[in-house]
């Protein structure tokens, strides 16, 4: 790395560069991107869908979570040329014709958010899961969202907004 007169490293050269072509909550985008890029800074920054939070940029604590082809994956641990061809669904992407996602619906109805950091990426682990497995067990929910830390709940409350959407995506609504 150059050394600028003031004695500080120079900024480190951008590139090479990549052209992606990726469908991000169903809209497509072409665009390029620097190939080092993470799939988050990619999200935030260059789409603006600010809703993928970063947490701790070393996978540990899932606030950054999306589905990437409907598989819940850590988007600080995916470089955004992974996503090339693909399709990625961000928490923006849930509620359809200004209705919300049962999983959204199950996080207000419960109260299993409180300062709402970890909340998009737990609601995306959630909607991968039920996707699996649409009737979990408490226990299988616990395991499933384990990925994901909050550091302001006791997940009581997550479990119980995650088994409020599993019923109400099953037709049966809240018990």
């Amino acid at each position: 790395m150059a050394i600028a007169e003031s004695g500080m490293p120079e900024e480190a050269e951008v590139g090479p560069f990549y052209r992606v072509h990726v469908k991000v909550n169903g809209k497509p985008y072409e665009t390029d991107v620097e190939t080092r890029l993470l799939l988050v800074h990619f999200l935030r920054e260059q789409l603006g869908l600010t809703g993928t939070h970063i947490g701790c940029d070393t996978s540990n604590c899932g606030a950054c979570t999306v589905l990437l082809d409907g598989k819940a994956v850590k988007s600080c641990a995916v470089l955004a040329v992974q996503a090339d061809g693909r399709e990625v669904r961000t928490v923006e992407g849930l509620a359809a014709d200004g209705n919300l996602h049962p999983i959204q619906e199950g996080f207000v109805q419960e109260h299993g958010l409180q300062c709402g950091f970890c909340t998009p990426g737990m609601m995306m682990t959630a909607v991968a899961l039920l996707s699996k497995n649409p009737h979990p067990s408490e226990e299988q929910i616990r395991r499933g969202i384990s990925g994901n830390l909050c550091r302001c709940t006791g997940y009581v409350n997550i479990v119980k907004s995650i088994q409020y959407a599993a019923q109400k995506m099953e037709g049966g609504g809240k018990k």
